[in-house]
């Protein structure tokens, strides 16, 4: 037998290939004739039906998992409401120690993404993946047995350890499988979820707000919205597919056209390998450290909606059971207007003018709470506007960097990155709205509303810088047509050949 058939590669070289995964050459050929294809272009039956294959393994269980996490991540914001305050926090009359709970997640979160998604190329997706899940699941379940300060503290940093395998780690496993003119749409239906966990999350607070249980209201909630990352953990394990080259979910057919497709617009790498070159140059790439900043302040504004929304609404002269209600249409809106934008994006394969008119929605919205004070309509329907601009504008950078960063290993330490840089927001997000300012919260809502316009000029600025340096390449080297290859095996996103989405 060769040795074609007898080796694969992974992160520590040529291995005994195990069955159902594609040879070193098989994948290597892949590359040389994958192509890119004119957006206009119609799949063949058999890419159609495979899309719809992964998006029916795919896609339920991503955002089904990102539901939960997001549930277990902001499920502090309706437990402030249900007297988790005075049960651990000593009633915590300044906020802060309430504060210091919610930030602590974002501590381990930023600190191991980078790490984090690096490593989980060494590993299969689907073990990863369900693993992280796994942990969290059972942190956030844990959060139900605190009794102080301390032990809130410690779960909330455990939840943001496993997290930050999983969020930076689905946008590089989604570009294992879409293309660039799938991805936007799909970020949006995984990203969405979030969206649609802040709708479940106050339904399912409103519900627990009325039941009459053996312990409280608040653990109860931490035990409800717990315990199913970890049974979806379990179910991921067996379900979700490895990448391309290393599933055996696919046919024979289904993994070759799987593995054109994953090199069709930027070659990608081979096996569970690192290629260290591509991380130094994601360190000193200053797209992502703008990307950075948009994601700054996109995510402190997220942070305080998700753990402030319920108390803000709280604030037009609602109960509390009303106001954990009425923050559902605001998620529920923000979740359309995310999967509309974003669907539009892919059509015209732009992302930056989106996400400026995105940020600029949520803007507005932060105009409208700083300035109508006595119009509890006015200052309902800017909750609307601050949660759709915000979300949309997430869900849409983080397809575009999915892209734009050229390689696998570029990704997994880009993305993570900008995550990293971002979530930093979260921890500002988290101590800008003390319960002594309430109810204008005035200088929670003006720092949010300068860092969402400051997105907007940020993303016009890395729009046209990506549109100035297309136009160079293309007169530098030549137009890209749908038959030129474009390896970025060695150069990732500055191959002559490569073009980034605007």
């Amino acid at each position: 037998m060769s040795d074609r058939s007898d080796k694969y590669e992974d992160a520590f070289g040529k291995q005994e290939k195990p069955e159902g995964v594609l040879d070193v050459e098989t994948v290597a050929e892949a590359r040389e004739n994958a192509a890119p294809r004119d957006a206009g272009d119609e799949l063949s039956p058999e890419e159609r039906r495979l899309v719809r294959k992964l998006d029916r393994r795919i896609l339920p269980f991503a955002c089904l998992l990102y539901l939960f996490a997001y549930l277990d991540r902001t499920n502090l914001g309706n437990a402030r409401l249900q007297g988790l305050p005075q049960d651990t926090l000593h009633g915590d009359p300044t906020g802060t120690l309430f504060d210091w709970v919610n930030s602590a997640f974002f501590f381990s979160y930023i600190l191991c993404q980078i790490p984090a998604t690096i490593v989980s190329k060494l590993f299969p997706s689907r073990v990863w993946l369900a693993c992280t899940a796994i942990g969290w699941g059972i942190c956030s379940t844990l959060m139900s047995t605190g009794f102080d300060t301390s032990g809130l503290i410690v779960a909330r940093i455990g939840m943001g350890f496993f997290e930050a395998g999983f969020g930076p780690g689905i946008p590089l496993y989604f570009s294992l499988f879409y293309t660039k003119e799938e991805m936007g749409l799909r970020m949006a239906y995984w990203f969405g979820f979030a969206a649609v966990a802040g709708a479940f999350g106050g339904i399912i607070a409103f519900g627990i707000q009325h039941a009459n249980a053996a312990i409280s209201n608040w653990r109860l909630l931490f035990i409800i919205e717990g315990i199913p990352s970890v049974l979806l953990g379990v179910g991921a394990m067996f379900f979700l597919p490895d990448r391309p080259e290393m599933s055996k979910v696919f046919t024979p057919e289904e993994r070759q056209i799987a593995v054109e497709r994953m090199n069709r617009d930027s070659s990608g790498d081979v096996g569970l390998t690192v290629n260290q070159k591509h991380i130094f140059m994601a360190l000193r790439d200053w797209r992502i450290y703008l990307g950075g900043v948009i994601y700054f302040g996109l995510n402190c504004a997220l942070a305080a909606i998700s753990a402030f929304l319920p108390t803000i609404i709280k604030t037009f002269g609602y109960t509390n059971a009303n106001a954990q209600l009425l923050t559902v249409p605001p998620y529920a809106v923000a979740a359309v207007v995310l999967v509309l934008l974003s669907y539009r994006s892919d059509r015209v394969q732009s992302r930056g003018l989106f996400m400026a008119a995105a940020s600029s929605i949520g803007g507005i919205g932060y105009i409208l709470l700083l300035t109508v004070s006595d119009n509890i309509h006015v200052r309902y329907f800017a909750c609307f506007c601050i949660t759709s601009g915000t979300y949309t504008t997430v869900g849409i950078i983080i397809a575009w960097f999915a892209h734009n960063l050229g390689s696998e290993t570029k990704k997994a330490t880009g993305i993570p990155m900008f995550m990293a840089i971002g979530q930093c927001g979260s921890v500002l997000g988290s101590h800008i709205y003390p319960a002594t300012e309430g109810p204008r919260y005035i200088k929670g809502f003006a720092v949010t509303c300068a860092l969402e316009w400051l997105a907007a000029v940020i993303c016009i600025v890395l729009h046209i810088s990506y549109k100035l340096e297309n136009r160079r390449r293309d007169r530098v080297y030549g137009k890209v047509t749908p038959s030129t290859k474009i390896d970025t095996s060695e150069l990732a996103d500055k191959a002559p050949t490569f073009r980034y989405v605007t």
